[in-house]
């Protein structure tokens, strides 16, 4: 069975010496975030997460979700295990307080998100989607709604879900054809079918509350006709107690290849009373708000397999005996070595290791930047954070499930065929892995988005929020010759980057299909260079914390070891990205699609 242990030390590092995040201790949210408080959440999050919900995981994938005359059974422990993450309120984290929340940053919550990824991923699955209803009624409703529905949410007495997608369309939401005619007295009737809806049905709450994207008729045509609803599973009567079943019924559950602890639903809407969320035609503006949430959330789950997946692999490679080192016997007295002296699996160890670590640092500088957007007392400050999270959460998504799906690829294969048997765990985590690439926008389309739109909004305004950092950060440690081994590479991938921006914005606006083929190749290499950032600073603090004395040389020295595989062996791929992406649209056009 496999193990999880919370990353505790590591997140403390990032939180305290990378980010440094008690310089922000003045403003609101931050100011309630002690590291005492940080500590208590890190430890006692992580502890009830591995005793609690981890061993859940296993169970959820082999007895699965279960769907009988329109009612979904979770998996056996799921239900009692969810009580008890609701009574312990880890669901309040970085709620507002005025509907039950703790107030506490919003990288507190990022963080939970990521331990929660590693230790059950289609449990977190239930949670995580009423967080990001929350946030999109909390931004978006009206005052009543928000009293009526956010304390509920916030409990987790109620779960939340996001209806996109329909049987003939996915991304292009314009094609939809669910509809909601106005009622007499402001509400509406829902009629339509949505697919794929995850926690859409299930047996943990007593109320689920639908976020529905439809149209309301006589609108305009495309995205633009397309509205918000709330439409809960149990209506509310005035006193808030449940009512009648609404018009919303399961017509059945997907057979999907993970996460299938978590239930992914048809959803049949028929007449069903809904609620308008925000303004008539404006309802993607809202959605938004949901998904952008979900999209980092999403690019935590990534991150979270890998973790896990790493920690369990390096387990194995330390016990595994097979072969003698190419270099010379390892250990003597035994029959074998163990295979964690082999170069290769070194390398796979590595390759997961320097992407979890660097990813983690990327995450949570976005994660206190949300926090700065909404908290920062300069309105410049916090334009300046809103630019930065809308530029990187596409390569949030995106960078980071690539990479995850990636590390539980590696981490399998340093199991050899035991990683192929279901009774070690590590296929789980390749299985589930897999879907983070594809839901809440699949990863082509957020490369899309990144140099569609991204690159060049508000006068590429976005782009110098991380730009200006890394320049910055370049021409600081340029003369430090301790810093040499860092600043080179550095700066080689950085000009890569600045490079393709360059070639996109010259020739994509000659033909659109420059701009598309190159999409995938520079959000790539956006992430490389994001984590060769967050490595230079890591490196930097490092080094400075050992000169100092640090209380435990040996993470530090751990660090640099992992920061000089990074520089060595991943970084230089910027070089192969740029040169894909200078190749332009011709290679890929030139067949005709009968040709195919």
């Amino acid at each position: 069975m496999p193990i999880y242990e919370a990353p505790v030390k590591d997140i403390r590092f990032v939180l305290n010496d990378l980010i440094g995040v008690q310089k922000y201790a003045n403003l609101p949210h931050f100011s309630e975030a002690t590291p005492d408080v940080i500590d208590a959440i890190l430890e006692e999050g992580g502890k009830f997460l591995s005793e609690v919900i981890q061993p859940l995981n296993q169970v959820g994938d082999h007895e699965g979700c279960t769907w009988k005359d329109g009612e979904v059974t979770t998996p056996t422990g799921f239900k009692d295990a969810y009580k008890a993450y609701c009574e312990a309120g880890w669901g309040t984290l970085s709620s507002d307080p005025d509907y039950g929340g703790q107030g506490l940053p919003h990288y507190l919550g990022i963080v939970f998100a990521e331990m929660m990824s590693s230790a059950n991923l289609a449990f977190g699955m239930y949670p995580g989607l009423s967080h990001g209803a929350y946030e999109a009624l909390r931004q978006h409703g009206t005052d009543e709604q928000k009293a009526m529905f956010l304390p509920k949410l916030v409990s987790g007495e109620w779960t939340g879900t996001m209806n996109l997608t329909e049987p003939h369309c996915g991304t292009d939401l314009g094609l939809m054809r669910t509809k909601a005619e106005p009622n007499d007295d402001g509400t509406y009737r829902v009629s339509g079918t949505k697919i794929f809806i995850s926690a859409g049905e299930h047996d943990l709450a007593e109320n689920i509350i639908h976020l529905v994207l439809a149209k309301i008729p006589g609108g305009p045509e495309g995205i633009k006709g397309v509205s918000l609803f709330l439409v809960p599973k149990f209506r509310i009567e005035a006193d808030g107690s449940l009512g009648d079943r609404n018009g919303v019924s399961c017509g059945s559950i997907e057979e999907k290849m993970g996460i299938h602890g978590n239930s992914t639903c048809v959803l049949n809407y028929d007449n069903a009373i809904g609620y308008l969320i925000g303004e008539p035609h404006r309802g993607m503006r809202a959605m938004f708000t949901m998904m952008n949430a979900a999209r980092i959330g999403v690019g935590m789950q990534g991150l979270g397999i890998a973790e896990v997946a790493y920690q369990n692999a390096v387990v194995y490679a330390r016990e595994r005996i097979q072969g003698r080192s190419i270099s010379g016997v390892k250990a003597p007295e035994q029959a074998a070595d163990p295979i964690i002296v082999h170069p290769d699996v070194r390398r796979m160890l590595l390759q997961i290791r320097a992407f979890t670590e660097g990813s983690r640092a990327f995450a949570l500088w976005a994660g206190v930047s949300l926090d700065l957007a909404e908290s920062a007392s300069d309105a410049s400050e916090r334009r300046d954070a809103e630019d930065f999270l809308a530029l990187v959460t596409p390569v949030l998504k995106s960078f980071l499930t690539d990479g995850g799906f990636e590390a539980a690829n590696l981490a399998m294969q340093c199991y050899g065929g035991h990683g192929y048997i279901r009774e070690w765990g590590m296929e789980q985590f390749v299985r589930d892995a897999r879907i983070t690439q594809i839901y809440e926008g699949a990863n082509g389309v957020q490369a899309l988005d990144l140099v569609g739109r991204k690159l060049s909004a508000n006068m590429g305004r976005s782009l110098r929020q991380f730009f200006h950092p890394v320049d910055r950060f370049l021409q600081e440690n340029m003369g430090d010759p301790e810093m040499k081994d860092v600043v080179m590479p550095l700066a080689k991938a950085f000009a890569h980057l600045q490079q393709g921006t360059l070639w996109i914005a010259e020739n994509g606006l000659k033909n659109p299909d420059n701009a598309g083929a190159a999409s995938s190749d520079y959000l790539k290499l956006f992430g490389l260079v994001a984590l060769g950032f967050m490595w230079g600073r890591t490196v930097k603090v490092a080094r400075e914390k050992l000169a100092n004395g640090a209380d435990d040389p040996p993470f530090l020295e751990t660090k640099l070891a992992t920061a000089r595989f990074f520089f060595a062996r991943m970084l230089p791929e910027t070089s192969s990205l740029v040169a894909k992406i200078n190749a332009g649209a011709d290679s890929l056009m030139a067949l005709d699609a009968e040709a195919f």
